[in-house]
């Protein structure tokens, strides 16, 4: 009786260690999503609050519409095509920082599904974009937005487009995200067949061209290459709060946990020599 007794206690003891090791192990993965999202809190808050993160939109849209008007004044036409821009959406068009700032409160949401988010269609405009789109449809000017939202999403996106006002918001001209497609390229491929794309604005150098699957060197080498292109052809907008910038760090595992995410984030800094 009392071996059985003995054999009951072991196992409640070692229940006991196992159920207590899992819950500190959920607390500590827990605690480090908490402070992965902590660490976001001074890049979404520069993206609301600051007047140099606004400024940059305007800088940027401003910039193009010089630019649009240079190449409509010149008046030519590769082959007969129509000439058409390409947008991509979020933190381009729209600004989706609402949804970042509530994780960074809350703890909740997912940065890799904003599935919820998306289906909410409550996007704003950000700055300048809107009157820049109005122009160039004005002007005759197709527009076009690729973005890596998937195909599952496109009435939504289309609903938040429309109801901020962004003209030529509608299936033929926004282009999402196909089953098994990794970038953008066959998309804009797809529009340059019909038109003469001019200008491309982006907040992702993805949105430009192919850098997908890049190493963070291999990112800036190409950008050093393509120099020229920047404020000229393409327009680039400020996002510090994600990005292929940040997955190009961790070599787009994004299986790793939050504790190697910290270590790497640490590690990828280039700081004083000792």
């Amino acid at each position: 009786m009392k071996m059985k007794k003995l054999v009951v206690c072991f196992f409640a003891v070692v229940l006991s260690m196992t159920v207590t090791s899992e819950l500190a192990f959920a607390i500590t993965r827990t605690s480090m999503k908490d402070q992965l999202l902590e660490q976001n809190t001074m890049s979404v808050l520069w993206f609301q609050k600051s007047g140099e993160a606004k400024a940059l939109y305007y800088q940027g849209y401003n910039m193009g519409k010089l630019r649009l008007d240079e190449i409509l004044k010149k008046n030519q036409k590769r082959k007969g095509k129509n000439h058409a821009i390409v947008l991509d959406i979020d933190e381009t068009v729209l600004d989706n920082s609402p949804y970042h700032a509530w994780m960074v409160q809350t703890g909740k949401g997912n940065l890799l599904d904003w599935s919820e988010w998306f289906n909410r269609a409550e996007a704003k405009p950000l700055p300048g974009a809107l009157d820049f789109l109005k122009y160039a449809d004005s002007k005759g000017v197709a527009i076009f937005y690729i973005s890596n939202r998937k195909e599952a999403h496109k009435e939504a996106t289309i609903k938040n487009l429309q109801q901020v006002g962004a003209p030529q918001a509608d299936a033929e001209h926004v282009l999402l995200q196909q089953d098994g497609e990794l970038g953008k390229e066959s998309r804009r491929q797809h529009v340059a067949k019909t038109h003469e794309i001019v200008l491309l604005f982006g907040d992702n150098l993805n949105d430009f061209k192919e850098f997908d699957q890049l190493s963070a060197s291999k990112r800036i080498n190409r950008v050093e290459q393509d120099r020229n292109d920047y404020g000229n052809k393409l327009i680039v907008f400020p996002n510090p709060m994600y990005g292929d910038w940040e997955a190009a760090i961790y070599q787009y595992d994004f299986s790793k946990s939050p504790q190697e995410i910290s270590k790497v984030r640490k590690a990828s800094l280039e700081g004083l020599e000792p």
